[in-house]
């Protein structure tokens, strides 16, 4: 059961007031505080302090410190005014009641619209950085267009400018072959006067020998060349060849693998996929990144910072049906289920992060440490001291040297000797 803490002291003015509350050892953080206009909430377990507020304050400028064993809130009141005194007097059990929700459920109203505008305002950036993305690609790619365009360009008069070289290199191959064909003419003319002038018989052999030196050195070696292009082999004929290798889903070779390992991988990659895909109506409306258990647990991680404790509990939730291998998503459930009175399912969340958390390795030492305390906090406010005390010996030997938790111990050993000796 939470210990009251009945000790503060305060003081005003005006236009504020200035509450001093000592912590008592406590390790406070901004996440154990909650206030709003006519409520003040400090909740350090097993520590309580709880206000209903004289009159409304401003919640958004008024500010807490924490330091030297205290908590100093500055809070500015909305209408400058004294105070008969801290608290509203003369309330009973329903109106306290009745404000204490009243300001739970407006502060649950305003983080959702700080929630949703931090939705809107991150659609925008993404809407105004996508624009801006568009128009840089669109730069880019009329850069590149211009460069290929210029390119085209370049590469065509190179070609042109190939073309007109090989005309003017046909023109001039022309030319030449005509002006060895006229001097392969004139020697023949030349022979034949002669042959004119003197009549003889040339033998056999010189006219042989004279008929090779008229063909001229060009044409020798076209005929040479064409001898040459005949005796050249056929091109090899064009094949394909198939190569049939062993299905295989991991990219290294077979002979290198660990089948056993591979198979349990696959196995949980199947199960995970098939828990991703399987009729849960809470993620028909859900994006894909948001269907990711780590997501959900920082969701619920950032719900509970700001007290709202239910929509935490169903950011776990979701998260433990897309994977309920994950300690840490029962342990933080059970803070959840602490801070709303669930003590029975803070038990269970914590004994279940427990069993997740073996074997125990130094690694693990901060989440049993938790779990073992909020599963002794659950049992202490059942009034079940025997087993709490037995969760806080666990949590003790795990860190000796923590003095919060030896003296919650010792607290609750002196509790169960006051009951057994009031039996």
């Amino acid at each position: 059961m939470p210990v009251w803490l009945r000790e503060h002291s305060w003081r005003q003015s005006l236009s504020a007031v200035y509450l001093s509350l000592p912590l008592r050892g406590a390790r406070a953080t901004a996440a154990n505080i909650f206030c709003s206009e006519q409520y003040l909430k400090v909740s350090i377990p097993p520590f309580l302090f709880e206000a209903v507020l004289y009159a409304p304050i401003d919640d958004t400028n008024s500010t807490a410190k924490i330091g030297n064993g205290n908590i100093s809130f500055t809070l500015y009141k909305k209408e400058p005014a004294m105070w008969d005194s801290l608290t509203l007097a003369n309330a009973d059990k329903e109106k306290l009641q009745h404000l204490r929700e009243n300001a739970v459920l407006k502060a649950q109203e305003k983080a959702k619209e700080e929630t949703e505008a931090k939705k809107i305002t991150k659609q925008e950036n993404k809407k105004y950085a996508l624009e801006a993305t568009m128009k840089v690609e669109e730069a880019e790619r009329k850069r590149i267009e211009d460069l290929k365009e210029k390119e085209r360009q370049k590469v065509t008069k190179e070609l042109e400018l190939w073309k007109n070289q090989q005309k003017d290199g046909d023109k001039y191959k022309s030319i030449q072959a005509k002006e060895e064909l006229y001097q392969e003419k004139e020697p023949l003319k030349e022979r034949k006067n002669e042959k004119i002038k003197k009549p003889q018989i040339p033998n056999e052999g010189s006219s042989k020998t004279r008929l090779r030196s008229t063909r001229g050195h060009g044409s020798c070696s076209i005929f040479s060349q064409d001898l040459k292009e005949e005796q050249l082999p056929a091109p090899r004929a064009a094949a394909t060849i198939k190569v049939n290798f062993t299905p295989r889903v991991f990219p290294t070779a077979l002979r290198e693998s660990r089948v056993a390992e591979e198979e349990e991988w696959l196995h949980k990659q199947a199960e995970a996929r098939r828990i991703i895909n399987s009729d849960l109506s809470e993620l028909e409306d859900l994006k894909e990144e948001e269907k990711n258990p780590d997501w959900l647990k920082d969701k619920g991680n950032k719900m509970f910072a700001m007290g709202d404790y239910l929509g935490a509990v169903n950011a776990y939730n979701l998260a433990v049906r897309l994977n309920n291998k994950l300690p840490l998503l029962y342990l933080n459930r059970a803070a959840c289920h602490l801070k709303l009175r669930n003590l029975h399912k803070a038990i269970e969340d914590s004994s279940k992060a427990l069993e997740l958390l073996t074997p125990p390795v130094p690694d693990n030492e901060n989440a049993r440490l938790k779990a073992h305390v909020r599963r002794g906090t659950a049992f202490c406010q059942l009034e079940l001291y025997t087993e709490g005390l037995q969760d806080y010996e666990a949590a003790l030997k795990i860190d000796p040297k923590n003095k919060i938790i030896e003296k919650d111990a010792e607290k609750i050993r002196q509790l169960i000797q006051g009951t057994m000796q009031s039996s």
